[in-house]
C-alpha cells in the first residue's frame, strides 16, 4: 500500500536546500577571490559553471516554494 502524500514539510526541506546551496555558492566565490591567480583556467571555469547551476537551482527552489504556498492555500 502506498504512503499518503505528506507534503507538510516540503517548504522546510526546500528552504534547507536553498540555505545549503547559498553556502556552497558563497564558499566557491570566496575561494575564487582568494585563489583566482593560483588556479588553472579550467578549474576557474568549472567553479563559475557550477555557481551558475547553483543560481539556477536557487531560482527553481524558490519557484517550488511559491508553488507549495499556492497549493497550501487552495
Amino acid at each position: 500500500m502506498a504512503k499518503p502524500d505528506n507534503r507538510s514539510d516540503n517548504v522546510e526541506h526546500l528552504q534547507q536546500h536553498i540555505n545549503h546551496t547559498i553556502e556552497n555558492l558563497e564558499e566557491a566565490e570566496e575561494y575564487l577571490d582568494e585563489h583566482a591567480d593560483e588556479i588553472s583556467p579550467e578549474e576557474k571555469s568549472s567553479i563559475l559553471e557550477k555557481n551558475e547551476h547553483r543560481r539556477e537551482s536557487l531560482q527553481a527552489f524558490r519557484e517550488e516554494i511559491r508553488d507549495e504556498a499556492t497549493d497550501g492555500n487552495a
